[in-house]
This record gives C-alpha cells, sequence and structure tokens, in this order.
C-alpha cells in the first residue's frame, strides 16, 4: 500500500436524511492495520504495517477527489478500521482533514465503539459540514457476538451511540445477515433483531451486510460447516423486515452480489430491485424468476 494514496475510491448516490437521493463519493483510505482482529473481517488486506505519516492522509483525500473531479454533498472517509484510532488517522491530521472536505454538506467515518470520545466531537467542530458515526454492531446475538471477536458489549456499542447523539452527530449501525454459527432462518430472525435493538438505540440508518467469506478465518469455517454466505433471498428479505420497522433508513449493501445469488438470469434484476429499495426506502414487489422460481 502506498502511504500517500487511497487504496480506493468511487460515487455512489444515497438518500439523505431529508429524503432526497444525493451524491455521495467514498474514499478508502489507506492506513495502519485495525488493532482488532475480528473474525469476519477482511480489510486488514488494504493496510499498511506503520501509522502513516502526518500530511498523507490529507494527500489521500487529494488525490481521490482530483481522480473522481467531483465535490459531492456527502463523502464517506472509510479506513479499514476506526477513524478515531490515533495509530490510523493522526491526530493533528485532522484540521488539514476537515479542510480538504469543507465542500461536503455531510462526513461519513467508521470506528469501534470502544473509540468513540473526544476525538470524535474535535472533529465535528473542525468540520464545515454535519458528521455521521458509523458503527459495526454486526449481530446482538448474545453467544455470537462475542465470537465474533470485536471486543466489545451491547453497552459499550448504546454508550457510544449514546455520546455520539448527544454531541449531535448522527450514527449508523451495520449489521450482519447471517454471521457464522447461524442457520438461514437465525440469520434472518437475528439481523432484524439487530436492526431493532440498534435503532431502539438512537441510530439513523442501519446498513446490512451479507456476510462474505474470504478472509481465511470464514473459509475454514465453512470448511467445517460452521459458515455458509447468506442466499440473496434472507438479505432481500431481512431489507423488507427491517424497513417494516419504520425506525429509520436502511441499506442493503450490493457489493458483490453475485456470490450469494444462485441464479445469474435474476441477478441483475434483484440486484436493482435492492438499489431501487435503498433510494426510495419503498418495498417493490418480489422478482419472479421461471429459472429458479425465486
Amino acid at each position: 500500500m502506498d502511504p500517500f494514496k487511497p487504496h480506493g475510491f468511487f460515487l455512489e448516490q444515497e438518500r439523505s436524511r431529508s429524503g432526497r437521493v444525493v451524491p455521495s463519493a467514498v474514499i478508502l483510505l489507506s492506513n495502519k492495520e485495525c488493532p482488532w482482529r475480528c473474525l469476519m473481517c477482511d480489510l486488514w488486506k488494504n493496510t499498511l504495517k506503520e501509522t502513516v505519516p502526518l500530511g498523507a492522509i490529507p494527500r489521500q483525500i487529494d488525490y481521490a477527489l482530483t481522480q473522481l473531479n467531483t465535490k459531492p454533498e456527502q463523502l464517506k472517509l472509510y479506513n479499514s478500521g476506526s477513524f478515531f484510532d490515533p495509530a490510523a488517522i493522526p491526530l493533528a491530521d485532522y484540521p488539514a482533514i476537515a479542510d480538504r472536505v469543507s465542500f461536503a454538506d455531510h462526513i461519513v467515518v467508521e470506528a469501534h465503539p470502544r473509540l468513540v470520545g473526544e476525538a470524535a466531537v474535535r472533529l465535528r467542530d473542525l468540520l464545515s459540514g454535519s458528521l455521521e458515526v458509523a458503527i459495526g454492531l454486526e449481530t446482538v446475538h448474545p453467544e455470537i457476538l462475542p465470537r465474533l471477536n470485536k471486543k466489545f458489549e451491547l453497552a459499550h456499542f448504546a454508550q457510544a451511540v449514546d455520546f455520539l447523539r448527544s454531541a449531535g452527530i448522527v450514527v449508523r449501525a451495520f449489521v450482519l445477515v447471517k454471521p457464522p454459527f447461524m442457520n438461514e432462518a437465525e440469520g434472518l430472525a437475528w439481523a432484524v433483531k439487530s436492526a431493532e435493538f440498534a435503532f431502539a438505540c438512537g441510530v439513523s440508518v442501519v446498513g446490512l451486510i451479507p456476510t462474505r467469506p474470504g478472509n481465511g478465518a470464514m473459509d475454514r469455517l465453512m470448511e467445517t460447516g460452521e459458515f455458509t454466505p447468506p442466499r440473496l433471498a434472507t438479505l432481500e428479505q431481512a431489507l423488507t423486515l427491517a424497513l417494516n420497522l419504520r425506525q429509520g433508513r436502511v441499506f442493503a449493501d450490493t457489493w458483490d452480489l453475485e456470490q450469494f445469488a444462485a441464479c445469474s438470469v435474476c441477478l441483475e434484476k434483484r440486484r436493482q430491485r435492492l438499489h431501487t429499495i435503498n433510494l426510495t426506502q419503498q418495498i417493490l414487489p418480489a422478482i419472479g424468476c421461471e429459472v429458479c422460481g425465486g
């Protein structure tokens, strides 16, 4: 990895709090590996061994924005870990980062709940636009959450959300659809329960992430039968049921969706359906397929 270049960047659209669909840029920052070793995480593949030099993160943002050639309303700064980890994003770079993103109305960063604190308030005060913090809740299953090696309890998540909301900072939660050690029905049920818990804590957005193999540990669990990726239908049902809670926006992650689909004939229609639901927050009729019956 190059400490002066992000390892990825792209444009997308997202439904905002106001109900408008706004352009959004996502910048995947290169920085030191996260101190946690979450069971299902593969983000360590795109990290560095050492903390980046001062000024490197602002230069990464400059590079991405130059390549994208746009200054969208919303900007997500994701860094394969926690933005508030000083070993990943140096605190001394906060003013320069805020200056680089001053055009954006809304900034989204990621953080582990146990790293949420005064650094978030410091960043909020430097930004021209509003701040949102995304936290990986993953699951509220009392036995499986500890096995994911996230090293936090549900109380930590609730406290982090309460702290951020009291500081006027919006919160989104990431929820896994069918993490390891669950069957298909359990994966669906606990995804909805986890979204319900997140909304009860005060989050504004829930992102549903189908659990993926590919990081080594998950592949070994597949070999032992302790994990299988969720079916596309399970992600679709989870989105419908979570939206029916009517507690906030719910987005289904559609990246690399083909690995969850059993049928290539209806895949693109089902992908487009999820994308449209994400943008409209309106449940659409299911896609019928003569080949798979889905």
